[in-house]
Parts: structure tokens; C-alpha cells; sequence
């Protein structure tokens, strides 16, 4: 019992009402953590992790970015964006090209079997998103992701 003589949650009940559950930074932390753990178990069967997933969806996208792109955009270290396209590279998944604009930069380019898988891993990673959002009515589905690209940085104004 507490001091003032109620019963006292215990375990995950206890902690789910500490401070932290209403500290936006631990929650976008979490949510991330449980995200990254599901999706990573989900892109498993496809030889992919979150990042490399990352990676490859922006070479499939035809965005056609740069590896210093890639590095700001996902917030990696530049030589963990060179270890990730090396690793795709290698299971001829990208291509990295001499960009016509630039030609002292490469850009990333996803080969027929890199799209192939991207499509296939694309529909486990959406399996993994609607199933950590089941508790989220589906009309709040894209006012999360509005919220979450505004706090990104990458917010475009609602239709």
C-alpha cells in the first residue's frame, strides 16, 4: 500500500504511470524502439533490416539520391550509409551510378531485383505499421503520420 493507504499498481502498470509516460521525447523513443524490434523481426525473411530497408526504398523510389542525401536524410553517419549501399550492392539489390549533375558524387539506383524485393519487404513492413497501430483508430492514422513528419521535419501542409 502507498502512504495514503491505496493499493499500489505493480510491475508494467506501475511504470506506465511514472513520469515518463507523459514525456513526448521517451514515448517518440519507445514507440520508435517497439517499431524498430518489430520490423526488424518482420524484414528478417527478406534479409533486410530497418535501415537497409531505408535504403533501399529510397533506391526503388527513383529519387536517385546521393550517398551524402542518404546520410542527412536517414541521419546516419556517411561511412554507415557506404557499409549499407555495399551490403545491397553486393546482392546486386542497388547500383550505385555517376550522378549526370555531379560527376564527382554517385547516386543509388535499385536494380529489377532490388524493386522486386523492396515490394515484397514494403508489404511485410505495412503488416508490422498496421499492427502497432491496431489501438489507433484507422480516421488517426495519417494525422499520426502528419504529426510525426511535422516533428521529422518533413511535414507537408494537409490536403
Amino acid at each position: 500500500m502507498s502512504p495514503t493507504g491505496k493499493t499500489r499498481p505493480t510491475g508494467r502498470d506501475r511504470l506506465r504511470d511514472s513520469v515518463l509516460a507523459g514525456d513526448l521525447s521517451f514515448l517518440l523513443a519507445r514507440a520508435n524502439a517497439l517499431t524498430l524490434a518489430a520490423a526488424n523481426a518482420a524484414l528478417a525473411e527478406h534479409g533486410l533490416k530497418a535501415r537497409s530497408y531505408s535504403v533501399l526504398a529510397l533506391a526503388a523510389d527513383d529519387t536517385r539520391p546521393t550517398q551524402r542525401e542518404l546520410a542527412e536524410f536517414l541521419r546516419l553517419d556517411p561511412s554507415q550509409v557506404v557499409a549499407l549501399i555495399d551490403g545491397l550492392e553486393r546482392r546486386q539489390l542497388v547500383e550505385r551510378r555517376t550522378d549526370p549533375a555531379d560527376r564527382r558524387a554517385n547516386v543509388l539506383v535499385a536494380t529489377d531485383a532490388g524493386r522486386a524485393l523492396f515490394t515484397r519487404a514494403q508489404a511485410s513492413a505495412r503488416a508490422v505499421e498496421l499492427g502497432l497501430l491496431a489501438a489507433v483508430p484507422p480516421e488517426d492514422h495519417e494525422r499520426l503520420a502528419h504529426l510525426l513528419r511535422t516533428a521529422a521535419g518533413l511535414a507537408r501542409p494537409l490536403p
